[in-house]
């Protein structure tokens, strides 16, 4: 018992060894109205374009869903706390967020993170590459268990052929909820994904623990 309490621990001390503890990892969910996603996915664009320049940006991608197309996700990282706070009161920002409220159908909702399981480098993301962003969320009390499952599905996922990126963020808030991020390169390398055994068994691990449906949304980057 003692063994395998210590192999768990083992486990988790070591999630977090590819991440910069000060980094801080932004995932938006903006929601546009049905008539208007063209319009805001060129203000997205554009806000994209000025927080790359921002100090402290170290990566800025625009993703939007494949189905429904109206919904968008910004996928972002910073150096430091500071340099998220000082990015989200620049006046790009404001502007982006006062013009684009009436064209969307809810507000925009923010979720800040640690870094767990973080790329060491950027791989070049082709075009036709599949964007996969899921929010996992457990009970509390099995926090230690997802991570540890999350964790073992990251190692396998990142030994398949055709990935180009695989993360997981934890919430600052809350850190019994996770966002994972993935890139494949293409929809059929995705389709193997989803059908591995590793996979599978991840789901099936997760499933009796979850605190809530298994949330996975395929993206396109703009």
């Amino acid at each position: 018992m003692r063994l395998s309490w210590l192999i768990g621990l083992a486990l988790l001390s070591s999630v977090t060894v590819n991440a910069n503890a000060q980094d801080v990892y932004v995932v938006s969910y903006i929601d546009a109205a049905p008539a208007s996603r063209a319009a805001v996915a060129n203000a997205l664009k554009q806000l994209a374009a000025a927080s790359r320049k921002d100090d402290g940006n170290v990566r800025y991608e625009i993703l939007q869903r494949t189905a429904p197309q109206n919904q968008f996700a910004a996928v972002s990282i910073w150096k430091s706390q500071a340099a998220y706070d000082a990015h989200a009161a620049s006046a790009h920002v404001k502007d982006f967020r006062t013009k684009s409220k009436p064209l969307l159908i809810s507000a925009i909702d923010d979720r800040l993170h640690g870094g767990m399981e973080i790329a060491a480098t950027d791989a070049k993301v082709a075009p036709g590459a599949v964007f996969v962003v899921t929010h996992v969320d457990v009970p509390p009390p099995r926090k230690d268990e997802c991570i540890v499952a999350l964790k073992a599905l990251t190692a396998d996922s990142r030994k398949e052929a055709n990935a180009v990126r695989f993360e997981v963020f934890q919430q600052s808030s809350r850190p019994n909820h996770f966002t994972v991020v993935e890139v494949w390169k293409s929809d059929k390398a995705y389709e193997a994904h989803i059908t591995a055994p590793h996979t599978i068994k991840f789901r099936d691990t997760l499933t009796p623990m979850s605190g809530a449906l298994y949330d996975e949304r395929t993206y396109k980057a703009l």
